[in-house]
């Protein structure tokens, strides 16, 4: 086997679980994130030769597919539904019990339906992904205003439509 092919075949395998789970975020849906990952993991291929010495294969991924995914906000405009399940991390928090884990996911599924795409994206950005404003600005292409602009928008909405998860998040202390 080639070994740039197998080096490409080993970061597909060890990178694609933490890619979906960022493209679920996005996008809101099981089998849109497996088409954005998929959709930027053939551009990352495309691209390989030169990314695999450099080290950002990871990164290059992501914000293809943060670009991917405004490129679609900006062809389409779909009522979204989240009906799939949010992708486990491994090695899940054993300290909360079942029933809260449940609660806080509906709920927390419920709110982010009600947010726009774009909404969604820069708080995944900033919030899952832990970027900054900047970063966050050029990963989706937009200025940085536009960045804090829609997360005190999509901040401000949450707390309207699911003060609970304040509630929720305040009976678990502070461990993330």
């Amino acid at each position: 086997m080639d070994p740039l092919l197998s080096e490409f075949d080993s970061f597909v395998r060890t990178r694609t679980p933490a890619l979906l789970r960022s493209a679920y975020l996005l996008t809101g849906d099981q089998h849109l994130a497996e088409d954005l990952v998929q959709s930027a993991l053939a551009r990352t291929h495309r691209s390989w030769s030169r990314l695999h010495d450099s080290g950002n294969a990871e990164a290059y991924t992501r914000k293809i597919m943060y670009h991917l995914q405004v490129s679609w906000w900006r062809r389409r405009r779909v009522v979204e539904s989240m009906p799939g399940d949010l992708p486990e991390p491994r090695g899940g928090d054993s300290a909360l019990d079942h029933a809260r884990q449940i609660t806080l996911r509906l709920t927390l599924r419920a709110a982010l339906a009600r947010l726009s795409a774009k909404q969604r994206a820069v708080l995944v950005l900033r919030f899952f992904e832990d970027r900054t404003e900047a970063e966050a600005a050029d990963l989706l292409g937009v200025t940085v205003g536009t960045v804090k602009s829609q997360t005190s928008k999509a901040l401000a909405k949450l707390r309207n439509v699911a003060p609970e998860l304040a509630d929720l998040y305040a009976t678990e202390g502070t461990t993330r």
